[in-house]
C-alpha cells in the first residue's frame, strides 16, 4: 500500500529535522496507547507515525524515500521490511526519548522501555548484499540467504541485577550550592536492563550468545533498484537479556548486468542488428525480454536507427506507477569487406535511383529520436 509519509506527519517536503521531530511527537502523543487503551486504530496510527518518522528523519532513508516512494521501505509484500514490520517494542527502544516527560517522565510507555527505567536492549543489525538478475528484478524473487547471527545460548539464566534491584538505574545524591540534588542514572552493572547472567554454558561469550547460522527467506518486490536498501527486521544478532529484542538484517541489492538489456530506470535497451538484405526485404526476429524471448516483425525497407517501442516490456515500478517500455534500437550492418562479385553489384547500384537516400519529414533526426526517449 502506499504511504505518504509527509501527509502522515501533517508536514510538506521541505520541513527541517526540527519540524519533522516536533510533528511526530505530537501525533505519537495523540494516538499513544496510554491514552487510546484498547483502540486498534489508534495503535496502527501511532506505528504508522513512527514509520513515518523513523524515514523521513534519516537524510539517507529520507533521499531514498523522495526517489523511490514508501514502496522502498513497505513490509506488504516486502518480507517483513521496514514499516509494516514495526512493533511497539521497536518504537519505544528506539524514538521513546522524543516524547519527554509527556507520559510519567523519562519517556518510559506502558511498561515499555525508554528513556528512565528498565531499558529493553536491541542487538545489533547485520548487513548483507543480494545480487539479482534483470529477470529477477522485473518479476520480484524469493531469495533464501544464510545469515551468521548472534543468538542467545540454550541454558543461560539471568537474575535480578543486584545493583540497581532490576530497576535499571541508580539514584545519585550530589550536594550543590542549591541544596542536594538527586539524579537518575543508569545502572553500570547491568547497563540499564536489570538483569545480570546467572549461569551459562560453557561454549556461550561473556554475554550468554553463540554464534548460529540461519536460513532467511527474503521476499523482494519487483522494480527495485541497484543498490537499494531493505530491512528484514528481527533478524540481526540478539541482545542479552529476557526482555531483549533482535536487531535487523540490512539487505542492499546487487544488479547484476544482463546480457543484451541495459536498463534505464524503468525502461530497458536493446540494439538489434540486421543485415542489408534483411533491412530491404524485411524480417522476423527473436528478441530477449525480461521474460524470455519474444518475435518481432521488421517491415522492408527498415531504416538504421529506427527504434521500435514495445509497451509494458519493462521493469515495474518499484512504487506500482506502472511497467515501463522495451525500446529497441535498429541497427543495419554494414559489411567491412566485399567479394568481386558483392563489390559489382554495389558499384552498378551507385547510380540507381532506388539507392539514392530519399528522407522523408516523417523520419526524424538523431537528435529527435533521443529527445523523444527522454520526453
Amino acid at each position: 500500500m502506499k504511504k505518504d509519509f509527509y501527509e502522515i506527519l501533517g508536514i510538506d517536503k521541505g520541513a527541517t529535522p526540527e519540524q519533522i521531530k516536533k510533528a511526530y511527537r505530537k501525533k505519537a502523543i495523540e494516538y499513544h496507547p496510554d491514552k487510546n487503551p484498547g483502540d486498534k486504530q489508534a495503535e496502527e496510527n501511532f506505528k504508522t507515525a513512527a514509520e513515518a518518522y523513523e524515514v523521513l528523519s534519516d537524510p539517507n532513508k529520507k533521499a531514498r524515500y523522495d526517489q523511490y516512494g514508501s514502496a522502498a521501505f513497505d513490509g506488504n509484500g516486502g518480507g517483513g521490511f521496514n514499516g509494516g514490520g514495526m512493533n511497539m517494542d521497536d518504537i519505544f527502544s528506539q524514538f521513546g526519548d522524543i516524547f519527554g516527560s509527556a507520559f510519567g517522565g523519562g519517556g518510559g510507555f506502558g511498561g515499555f522501555g525508554g528513556g528512565g527505567g528498565q531499558r529493553r536492549m536491541k542487538g545489533s543489525n547485520l548487513r548483507i548484499k543480494v545480487k539479482m538478475t534483470l529477470e529477477e528484478v522485473a518479476n520480484g524473487v524469493e531469495k533464501k540467504v544464510k545469515v551468521k547471527r548472534k543468538v542467545q545460548a540454550k541454558g543461560v539464566t539471568f537474575k535480578t541485577c543486584p545493583t540497581c534491584n532490576g530497576a535499571g538505574q541508580v539514584m545519585k545524591v550530589t550536594n550543590t550550592i542549591l541544596g542536594r540534588m538527586q539524579t537518575a542514572a543508569t545502572c553500570h552493572t547491568c547497563g540499564g536492563t536489570g538483569q545480570i547472567i546467572e549461569s551459562k554454558p560453557t561454549h556461550a561469550d561473556a554475554q550468554g550468545m553463540v554464534m548460529e547460522d540461519e536460513t532467511v527467506s527474503i521476499k523482494i518486490p519487483a522494480g527495485v533498484v541497484d543498490g537499494m536498501q531493505l530491512k528484514v527486521t528481527g533478524k540481526g544478532n540478539d541482545a542479552p537479556g529476557n526482555n531483549s529484542i533482535p536487531g535487523d538484517l540490512i539487505v542492499a541489492i546487487e544488479e547484476i548486468e544482463h546480457e543484451t538489456l541495459k536498463r534505464e530506470g524503468e525502461n530497458l535497451h536493446l540494439d538489434l542488428y540486421i543485415s542489408f538484405p534483411e533491412a530491404a526485404l524485411g524480417t522476423s526476429k527473436d528478441i530477449d525480454t525480461v521474460n524470455g524471448k519474444v518475435r518481432i516483425k521488421l517491415e522492408e525497407g527498415i531504416q538504421s536507427g529506427k527504434i521500435l517501442r514495445l509497451k509494458g516490456k519493462g521493469i515495474p515500478s518499484v512504487n506500482s506507477y506502472g511497467t515501463g517500455d522495451l525500446l529497441v534500437h535498429v541497427n543495419v550492418w554494414t559489411p567491412k569487406t566485399l567479394n568481386k562479385e558483392q563489390r559489382q553489384f554495389f558499384e552498378k547500384s551507385l547510380a540507381d535511383e532506388n539507392f539514392i537516400p530519399h528522407p522523408e519529414k516523417s523520419d526524424k533526426s538523431f537528435f529527435e529520436k533521443v529527445k523523444d526517449m527522454f520526453s
